[in-house]
């Protein structure tokens, strides 16, 4: 769910573990979400600042 940012964070990071996180743009993280394989959720639901606070996980989880 869009709620799970932590979640999401640490999937996208596994998955993605070259890309830095801070040049993703919001456009294609959100489709990066939207193809992760246990991601289940309405892709109306998510926001600036869902995917904001993802992206901050990732750069967390990838520093």
């Amino acid at each position: 769910k869009w709620t799970d940012t932590q979640d999401i964070a640490i999937e996208l990071y596994e998955k993605f573990p070259e890309v830095d996180p801070q040049y993703v743009n919001f456009p294609d993280l959100h489709q990066w979400i939207l193809a992760l394989e246990d991601f289940d959720d309405d892709p109306q639901r998510s926001g600036e600042k869902i995917l904001e606070s993802v992206q901050t996980h990732w750069i967390s989880e990838a520093s």
